[in-house]
């Protein structure tokens, strides 16, 4: 009896799930708005205890990437890409940042928001850029990308914050080897201290370095026995820097030196 009671319920059972519809396979996709719309809200953030804004950045970029994944043709897939840029940058994440930064540009040559990864590329070199004493790469990096925006998009709203940072990062890079110079300078490694010197005027012109970079070169040459070259860099300071306090030196260098001989007009 029992087992006759076992084996009806077993067929009741396999009955009920041949007539229940089978469970899905995948879960639905929703629309590529929807989806670019949570990842915004999830971008936002939420907030603890009032002080604190907490982004699940990998949550966001996930979202993000299923647009690109599943509406590859869609105009959110273009903009997805540029959130997942954003997010990792954000995230502190700057390699992978610019990755996506710079494929955009590759990608979408034409696209409005070209000047805006051009932009953002520049400030992933810039948030690794090490103190003036290390070696300076990022530096150098991030204004090759500052030079690309200013040549290809001089009217781009990004602009002028790309000629402030383009000026401080090559100011950057002209004191490092302005130290340099002067570390020889104070060694009496004078022609080591001179390179340095000619190096900083050629490359970093026009930071207001010249005049007193001027200055301490013609020293050199003077330490080097090259007093006519010496000469002719104190009277150039005089002529085309007479106002600043470096003229005064150089006057004083002019009336010291006895290989001075003052060029005719």
């Amino acid at each position: 009896m029992v087992a006759r009671f076992l084996s009806t319920l077993s067929l009741a059972l396999l009955v009920a799930w041949g007539c229940a519809s089978p469970p899905p396979t995948f879960d639905e996709i929703p629309p590529a708005g929807e989806l670019y719309q949570q990842g915004l809200e999830t971008l936002e953030g939420r907030s603890i205890l009032g002080i604190y804004r907490h982004v699940n950045h990998g949550a966001a970029i996930e979202t993000f990437q299923a647009i690109i994944d599943n509406y590859p043709y869609s105009d959110y897939a273009v903009l997805a890409e540029l959130k997942i840029a954003d997010a990792y940058f954000d995230d502190g994440r700057y390699e992978e940042a610019l990755s996506y930064y710079r494929d955009f540009g590759d990608l979408h040559p034409r696209n409005e928001k070209v000047p805006y990864t051009v932009f953002r590329a520049a400030l992933c070199h810039t948030r690794r850029v090490k103190p003036p004493n290390r070696d300076q790469t990022a530096t150098r990096d991030a204004l090759v990308f500052l030079d690309q925006l200013l040549s290809k998009y001089p009217h781009s709203d990004y602009a002028e914050r790309a000629e402030v940072m383009w000026r401080d990062l090559r100011m950057r890079l002209a004191r490092q080897i302005r130290s340099i110079g002067d570390f020889y300078l104070g060694r009496h490694e004078y022609q080591s201290a001179a390179e340095r010197y000619r190096s900083l005027l050629n490359e970093y012109p026009g930071l207001g370095l010249d005049a007193e970079t001027l200055y301490k070169l013609g020293v050199c040459y003077q330490k080097l026995n090259r007093g006519d070259e010496a000469a002719l860099i104190f009277q150039s300071i005089v002529q085309y820097y007479g106002r600043s306090s470096v003229a005064e030196d150089a006057q004083k260098q002019m009336a010291r030196s006895t290989d001075f001989r003052p060029r005719a007009p």
